[in-house]
């Protein structure tokens, strides 16, 4: 009891100097619990909507086993999904078990837009659907205003898209399938009764949807069951298969066997999502452990007197050790417990930044399982108290001749060698590993040596970081400090005072803009290699596709063959097909690149063998380099390719092309005319991409008439060579600035650590403060040191990190060099930006600590021992 009432007289004592930490613990432990209950929320959400839309059993075409298509183009990339006959309806309404069954007509590759012409559905979220309404449909919709469609010229759409736009009963809607286009009034508003993710629904009735959607009377996407009373799922579904021929002939799944399925999908885009925030709560919390052993380690020196007292009038070595333990563990506990609370109100908040990109959840539906605070709790006070366990055993260490010192511990000689040539050998062998992973042939090899080499410079700077604050900070005190006269050099005596809590403070925010730097240099020279292959191999003028990857329809196709300032427009379709040698060794299923023969003007690809134009020839295809190495092929040779829903067609190879460069890279090549010859009428996929030039003069006439024939289809995007660069710049951009945004939680506990830091100094140094303001030293000038101490903190931690991650970034980017990437670009001015904005993220961290020296009494100060 003894040491657990010293343990909280100490920490109500000290818990200004406490609260620090205590917000480090915090944000930790909020980002933690916060990404849990949001992917438990977002799973919680997918698995209901799942649960309630599928039926009891779930009747589906089969799919071809290997075959490879794009996502949202529908069967075969023709835009239009796969369908099994009526008669299969028939028949399983006619199973043993069976209450009810439904056709159903379902597409995705669909865009609905109101009558000025804007996009009812989300470009990047959720898909929009369209299909039938059926009593299937009753089950989890209902109708909340107006009636159910009950012709071609009526839609019926669901309340959360209706809300969105403003939409009311009469409006037209306009709806762009690979069939055509029909116009229609909004009938109806019908709402989900559970939370609907955020997908655009429409709804026809079910003869119209088959003719426009399938283009078939006489076909459904799936056939919806709902079981008698007393019959289990497993049971009607071995019924139904019976009834339809066995379970070869489709696909069968039980109501849990289809939302398990559609849950699975969503789950590797939720785990992703998870352990990406995770990760970027780990480091948060690396972070803080430097915030919390700085914090422990300054309260413990200044304690060294009180603790040696303690010691001469009996105190083991375990209780001070304890003593120091509790403190850590009542600072992990609050901050832990008021990270749980944060971490729901963060929930929150992603789940509305979630709904501004798209993708709706309710807060209704908030979803905070027993595991989440007991692991917030765990881990924030599970990292406090190891943080806290070097200071504690330093803390027992103090012998009670302590007592007659002066506060303060001298440091361990023989400890700060061994750290130093520790610290060496990680930095090495880290450096080492990095070598190694820059050399290496195979990107999946070097990406082990890249992490492991990561994880051993990192702890090696780290460790070493005490030896390399004492060089560093004289050097950038030579650039920066002594400008400031004498307040300079005091500045800078201060930050070598401890070099070990220095090299601590400058570790925390090393770690985060070591991070900064390598995407920075990775992102950097991706759009530059990308940009450097645009230039080098793109030679159209123009490119028109989706951002979605919506197939181009045929009547928007057709538009754009109208346009007379075009030289010529190319069609990119993407064809699933299985290779197999002239000996038949089968190669497996590839996606053939059909395009028109001008796709050879459009991309200049670097040919090994043959000409690229010669594989638009008849019955001609190419081959990728790599793929002729495997298979021992040549120019001539034959290859026999079996079109999905086509004949099996002899095709000769007549070029190899190179396996360097990034776009296209792999791609089989052969003309639209031979798939088509090939392939049933009406299975040729549709357009993935289109490629213009214009005709000499009439650039920008072309790209106004490209522009004014695409305004109706507002799911496609018209980009020139510029636009296409842009928009790379602006993905990679994106990307970067939401990791910038996940890095700044470590950033803001670095720069608490500097306040921290500073503020336990200020403390430390009261009476030394006090005799300098005691011989002439200004208010100002004191403040102005401090902040300037702040300052070459910062810059020593930034020049750490920023060296470490271009050199990180620069290995990176030497793997990537193996898929194509092959320019390395260090972003200089993000650099420099970066660098300067930490000396600046000094000059604030500085204020308060400054402010609250500049106001100390001086002969209080003097008097403080």
């Amino acid at each position: 009891m003894t040491v657990l009432r010293n343990s909280l007289r100490s920490f109500l004592s000290h818990k200004g100097r406490m609260l620090l930490s205590a917000i480090a613990v915090l944000l930790s432990v909020a980002f933690v619990c916060g990404t849990l209950v949001f992917t438990d929320t977002m799973n919680a959400t997918f698995d209901k909507l799942f649960a309630s839309t599928s039926a009891d059993v779930t009747v589906s075409p089969k799919e071809k086993e290997g075959a490879e298509g794009t996502e949202g183009a529908g069967q075969s990339g023709t835009g239009k999904p796969a369908t099994l006959p009526a008669e299969a309806l028939a028949k399983t309404a006619r199973a043993d078990g069976v209450r009810s069954a439904d056709g159903v007509v379902t597409s995705s590759s669909v865009t609905v837009v109101n009558d000025a012409n804007e996009n009812m559905g989300s470009t990047t979220g959720a898909p929009t659907i369209a299909g039938n309404w059926n009593d299937h449909e009753r089950a989890y919709m209902e109708i909340t205003s107006g009636h159910a469609p009950r012709g071609p010229t009526e839609i019926m759409v669901d309340a959360d898209t209706a809300e969105k736009h403003h939409l009311r009963l009469g409006d037209e809607l306009r709806t762009i399938a690979a069939t055509g286009e029909r116009t229609a009034k909004i009938s109806g508003i019908a709402a989900f009764e559970v939370t609907n993710p955020g997908a655009a629904v429409v709804y026809f009735d079910t003869g119209t949807a088959q003719e426009f959607l399938l283009g078939d009377t006489g076909a459904y996407t799936g056939i919806a069951v709902a079981a008698d009373s007393n019959v289990t799922h497993e049971l009607l579904k071995r019924n139904v298969q019976r009834a339809l021929g066995g379970p070869d002939a489709f696909t069968y799944e039980t109501q849990e066997e289809t939302a398990a399925s559609s849950a699975d999908d969503m789950g590797s885009f939720l785990d992703v999502m998870k352990y990406a925030m995770l990760g970027f709560a780990g480091i948060a919390l690396l972070v803080g452990v430097f915030l919390i052993v700085n914090t422990f380690s300054m309260l413990v020196a200044q304690r060294t007197r009180e603790i040696g007292l303690m010691r001469a009038l009996g105190s083991s070595r375990k209780q001070v050790n304890r003593s120091v333990l509790v403190e850590a563990l009542l600072l992990g506990v609050i901050g832990s417990v008021l990270g749980v609370g944060a971490g729901v109100g963060l929930a929150v908040g992603l789940m509305e930044l979630m709904g501004g990109m798209g993708m709706e959840l309710n807060t209704s539906e908030l979803t905070v399982k027993f595991t989440t605070p007991v692991i917030g709790l765990l881990l924030g006070i599970l990292v406090t108290v190891l943080a806290a366990y070097l200071p504690a055993r330093r803390a027992g260490k103090i012998s009670p001749m302590a007592a007659l010192r002066d506060a303060g511990t001298p440091a361990d000689g023989r400890a700060s060698v061994l750290r130093g040539v520790l610290g060496v050998l990680l930095a090495g062998a880290g450096a080492t590993a990095l070598v190694l992973a820059a050399r290496v042939d195979e990107a999946s090899e070097g990406a082990l040596f890249l992490g492991l080499g990561v994880l051993l410079s990192l702890v090696g700077f780290v460790v070493v970081g005490p030896l390399l604050a004492g060089v560093l900070v004289r050097g950038l005190s030579l650039i920066v400090l002594r400008l400031f006269g004498p307040v300079g050099r005091l500045a800078e005596r201060n930050a070598l005072r401890n070099p070990r809590r220095t090299g601590a403070t400058g570790a925390a925010l090393m770690i985060g803009l070591a991070l900064v730097a390598c995407l920075s240099v990775v992102g950097s020279s991706m759009v530059a290699s990308a940009t450097e292959e645009l230039d080098k191999s793109v030679g159209a003028d123009f490119i028109v596709e989706s951002n979605s990857g919506q197939l181009i329809t045929p009547d928007a196709a057709e538009r754009m063959r109208d346009i007379p300032e075009l030289a010529h427009l190319t069609d990119y379709r993407v064809v699933p097909a299985e290779v197999r040698t002239a000996e038949g060794e089968r190669t497996g299923a590839k996606d053939l690149i059909a395009a028109s023969p001008t796709y050879a003007e459009d991309l200049r690809v670097e040919t090994v063998a043959g000409e690229l134009a010669d594989a638009y020839d008849r019955d001609s295809m190419s081959v990728d380099q790599a793929f002729a190495r495997k298979h021992d092929l040549g120019v001539g040779d034959t290859l026999s390719v079996g079109f999905e829903k086509g004949e099996t067609a002899r095709l000769t190879v007549r070029a190899i092309t190179s396996s360097d460069g990034t776009v296209d890279r792999g791609a089989f090549y052969t003309s639209t005319a031979t798939a088509q010859k090939y392939l049933p009428q009406g299975e040729l996929p549709l357009n993935l991409i289109m490629f213009g030039s214009a005709k000499d003069g009439q650039e920008d006439a072309a790209y106004a008439a490209l522009k004014e024939a695409m305004e109706p289809y507002p799911q496609y995007q018209v980009r020139d060579q510029a636009d296409f660069k842009q928009n790379l710049r602006d993905q990679v951009g994106q990307m970067l600035n939401m990791v910038y945004g996940l890095l700044a939680l470590a950033i803001v506990v670095a720069i608490l650590g500097v306040v921290n830091t500073l503020a336990l100094s200020i403390v430390e140094r009261t009476r030394e403060i006090g005799l300098m303001r005691a011989i002439g030293l200004s208010r100002r000038q004191l403040r102005r040191m401090v902040r300037l101490e702040s300052v070459v903190i910062a810059l020593f931690g930034a020049l750490l990190g920023l060296g470490l991650g271009m050199g990180w970034g620069a290995t990176a980017q030497r793997l990537l060099a193996l898929e194509g990437l092959t320019v390395l670009e260090i972003p200089w001015s993000t650099i420099s930006l970066v660098f300067a904005g930490s000396a600046l993220v000094g000059l604030v961290a500085a204020l308060v600590p400054a402010f609250r020296a500049g106001r100390m009494n001086v002969l209080r100060a003097i008097a403080t021992e």
